[in-house]
């Protein structure tokens, strides 16, 4: 984003924010790596769009909701991560299918150096989005991806940055 004191671009280390556990992970690793090298985090929270209303005014007021519940929710992060990180993160809303928004982003910030997701814990496998980026779609993600072990402790992401 911009120019760390030695005069290089400060790398982003983006993170989608969402409800599970091991996105904890992901985002905590993401603090450390930018403290270590002088960067910044980013956090993406993105809305899944409800179905069209009968009502137009409704279907305003629903996202109005959804998306100041995602505001409070990145605001509520954003704290801990300017700890960890030494810097405020970047706060980043979209709306719409999460591997569509994400490689929109991608495209649209081309100051985003790294992509830092946590694999899922469950019988599941590791993520929807995991598995879209490192599959099908992985052909389109034009920076590197770290996948963090959604199991792993803080202190072996502490140990590990």
């Amino acid at each position: 984003m911009g120019d760390s004191a030695q005069g290089r671009v400060r790398r982003t280390f983006l993170v989608v924010v969402d409800e599970s556990e091991e996105m904890r992970a992901a985002l905590r690793y993401a603090c450390r790596r930018a403290r270590r090298t002088d960067g910044q985090v980013a956090l993406l929270r993105i809305i899944q769009p409800r179905e069209i209303q009968h009502y137009a005014l409704i279907g305003e007021r629903m996202a109005d909701e959804l998306r100041y519940q995602a505001s409070s929710h990145l605001n509520e992060i954003a704290a801990d991560v300017q700890h960890i990180s030494g810097t405020a993160p970047v706060l980043l809303i979209r709306e719409g299918e999460s591997s569509e928004e994400l490689l929109k982003l991608l495209r649209d910030k081309p100051n985003i150096s790294v992509l830092v997701l946590a694999a899922g814990t469950g019988a599941d496998g590791p993520g929807p989005l995991v598995s879209a980026l490192t599959g099908r779609l992985a052909h389109l993600v034009r920076i590197p991806v770290t996948i963090v072990p959604g199991t792993m402790t803080d202190d072996a992401i502490d140990a590990l940055t």
